[in-house]
């Protein structure tokens, strides 16, 4: 059996796929600034995972994918998803020897990071940049993120 054929491809896609609908789902006012990041958690995990199976082009899509459904600057999350699936891949060693709770900090960073890079752009295109609620999904992201690694662990079993 070839590296290839082991790679978690269909659960990579599968699992993207729901968690970009639950990125557009509609919800609250109150609730939907509250709502973490699933795209970019299931991008995170399978980056760190399977770093091979997917990689950038992964975050790459699924930030387009982003783009098209929110309507925002088109390649805004592209852009800001492929550079934390960049990282997340060189570095998938060190953070997936870690335990939960400092991949929980890790992922903290790293959403963070994304959300600073989608308010860069969304200010230098004009368009209204701070809200109350921009940054909480990036706390409630890095909380959900143990509970997000156990049911994605659970879709892909390494061989």
């Amino acid at each position: 059996m070839s590296a290839r054929d082991r790679q978690p491809r269909t659960p990579m896609l599968l699992t993207t796929l729901a968690a970009l609908v639950l990125t557009v789902l509609p919800l609250p006012a109150w609730l939907d600034d509250a709502r973490p990041a699933f795209v970019v958690l299931a991008v995170l995990f399978w980056s760190i995972t399977a770093p091979r199976a997917g990689g950038i082009a992964l975050g790459f899509v699924a930030g387009l994918m982003i783009d098209v459904f929110e309507g925002t600057v088109l390649g805004q999350h592209a852009l800001a998803l492929s550079f934390v699936t960049y990282i997340a891949v060189r570095e998938h060693q060190k953070i997936r020897s870690k335990p939960l709770f400092q991949q929980a900090l890790i992922v903290f960073g790293a959403l963070f990071v994304y959300e600073f890079i989608v308010f860069a752009i969304d200010g230098w295109s004009g368009h209204p940049a701070m809200t109350a609620g921009r940054w909480l999904h990036v706390a409630t992201g890095a909380l959900v993120w143990p509970l997000a690694a156990a049911l994605l662990g659970r879709t892909y079993e390494p061989r």
